[in-house]
């Protein structure tokens, strides 16, 4: 099998690329997925990710666990990571949130060179249809469809007022002039069209419509196990599709899009990578890539919940279920209501000390009890709310666990190695403490879930005790121009020919805030620069 492009991995990068190379007719496309394409009910109902984030189906995630993190108590984290057209964005929270411009000038700093936040605007404005329409900071003739919330929670704007409690103002677009204050997050869901109210993946926006062009292959249930190389260029993949070997040869790049622990992965078992780290595993060395794996890093997320004596939040009983159930029917119908919800409906960006220039704290508030990513049930109503530093400073790996493309790698985030972070952490604590013991949440509190005597030493206990990830790994495959970054400025991998990575991992550093909105930008311009360089730009 032979294509002109390659792309291994169907996530949001891989969705985005494969959609938007495959415009020209005259080039062709084969994108490899190793799930399903993600068109089931429990990907378009917007409700159902509670299902899929626990991991226990599957089908759509990879559920992964870091090593040992010394700063949770020794614990083993959970890491969620979506399997299937689409990926991540097919069992988020469907949070569309680019993060602070600030961020993307620093990128450029750090030898990003043109990813500075007026370069990257346009590309964020070219993915996405808003529902409120064009501006100078929103575009509204992309793929992405992205919505205000038709009838969230009560609760969430009594959130919203906790917040103003405590000295955070309204927000109404946290992607708008000033990212700081407190609202309803804007979602990547459908808002206009046969399938309004479903949930907007970068499949069901990009790769779904254009599935049936005859110069684009989709190869799902198909799992990379290697980049071919020779003579120090990717000419294909090995491909594993149930019990069969495919070899699928690309006459222009191979893009590896298999995200922040899967890219890193892939090109390791390639022979891409720290030398001495393949040595040991026995892998042959193609290419001493010391930077592939390096700069691991995510948002440690903290969470306070509580029971409710109110009834208009979620809760797992059997009134709770039957209006859920109610809920399911008016959302086939009407595209709104309960089943419609992100869970997560509020937010807030918030400074953790009047010193600070920008945000460095992130909120998300969810109308259900969340306790270990879901895996933990709870029967009763509740909600949760949720606390995250934006800018941490520790740094970790991801290595391999076997030259056996099947063993999930060895995740090491490295949380709160750092000792400013874990002091962050304490500050971002002692805020959500405040806004959830605020007045205007009083109706809907009942009975906390781990209850402290609110002191520092006992906040920070409780930190280690359940802190983990809100799903926001990058930075693996970092780019720059430097000798530790692994693809420059265009993407392309160092040191081997006709090879880029585009997903989070070439995030030089973690945005102030979700993930998913800029890893779609990030291959919105990747798709043009490869564009560019067929035509010789």
């Amino acid at each position: 099998m032979q294509f002109d492009y390659v792309i291994l991995g169907g996530g949001s990068a891989g969705a985005v690329l494969a959609a938007r190379l495959s415009e020209d007719a005259d080039i062709s496309v084969c994108l490899v997925e190793a799930g399903d394409e993600a068109r089931d009910i429990l990907v378009r109902a917007p409700a159902l990710v509670a299902a899929l984030v626990p991991g226990y189906l599957r089908a759509h995630n990879w559920a992964l666990h870091t090593v040992p993190q010394p700063g949770l108590n020794g614990r083993r984290g959970f890491q969620p990571r979506g399997r299937g057209l689409g990926g991540s964005s097919a069992i988020n929270a469907m949070l569309y949130v680019r993060g602070h411009p600030s961020d993307y000038d620093r990128w450029a700093e750090m030898g990003a060179t043109g990813w500075a936040w007026g370069d990257c605007l346009p590309w964020f404005k070219t993915s996405e249809r808003n529902m409120r329409g064009a501006c100078a900071l929103h575009g509204d003739a992309g793929p992405l469809q992205v919505g205000d919330q038709r009838r969230p929670r009560k609760i969430s704007q009594a959130f919203i007022e906790a917040c103003g409690a405590v000295g955070c103002a309204p927000n109404e677009d946290f992607n708008g002039p000033d990212q700081e204050g407190a609202g309803l997050y804007q979602v990547t869901q459908f808002w206009d069209g046969p399938h309004k109210g479903e949930r907007c993946s970068a499949a069901a926006a990009y790769l779904h419509p254009a599935m049936q062009r005859p110069n684009l292959t989709v190869l799902t249930r198909s799992r990379a196990d290697k980049i071919l190389l020779e003579d120090g260029r990717a000419v294909g993949a090995l491909v594993r599709q149930g019990r069969k070997r495919l070899r699928v040869e690309a006459r222009a790049e191979v893009i590896v899009s298999a995200g922040a622990f899967g890219s890193p992965q892939l090109l390791m078992l390639s022979g891409i990578g720290p030398g001495a780290h393949l040595q040991s595993l026995g892998i042959a060395v193609r290419n001493n890539l010391p930077g592939v794996g390096e700069n691991l890093h995510d948002h440690l997320d903290y969470i306070i919940s509580y029971t409710s004596p109110r009834r208009d939040v979620v809760g797992l009983n059997p009134g709770g279920l039957m209006r859920l159930a109610r809920a399911a029917g008016g959302w086939r119908k009407h595209g709104e209501g309960l089943f419609a919800s992100p869970m997560a409906e509020g937010g807030a960006f918030l400074r953790s000390s009047p010193q600070e220039p920008i945000p460095d704290l992130q909120m998300h508030f969810v109308v259900g009890i969340v306790d270990q990513h879901m895996r933990k049930m709870h029967t009763a109503n509740g909600w949760s709310a949720h606390i995250c530093a934006l800018r941490p400073h520790g740094r970790g790996t991801l290595r391999l666990a076997s030259r056996n493309p099947r063993k999930a790698p060895l995740i090491d985030p490295a949380f709160l190695a750092d000792a400013r972070d874990e002091a962050l952490m304490l500050r971002a604590g002692q805020v959500l403490e405040k806004i959830t013991s605020a007045a205007p949440l009083a109706p809907w509190r009942g009975e906390r879930l781990y209850p402290h005597d609110g002191s520092d030493a006992a906040i920070m206990a409780d930190i280690r005790a359940r802190a983990d990830t809100v799903y926001h790994p990058v930075g693996t495959c970092r780019m720059g121009t430097d000798e530790q970054a692994v693809v420059d400025p265009k993407l392309r991998v160092r040191g081997i020919a006709g090879l880029r990575v585009v997903d989070a991992s070439v995030m030089p550093q973690l945005v102030s805030g979700n993930t998913n909105a800029p890893t779609i930008m990030i291959a919105e311009r990747a798709a043009a620069f490869i564009r560019a360089d067929r035509k010789g730009g």
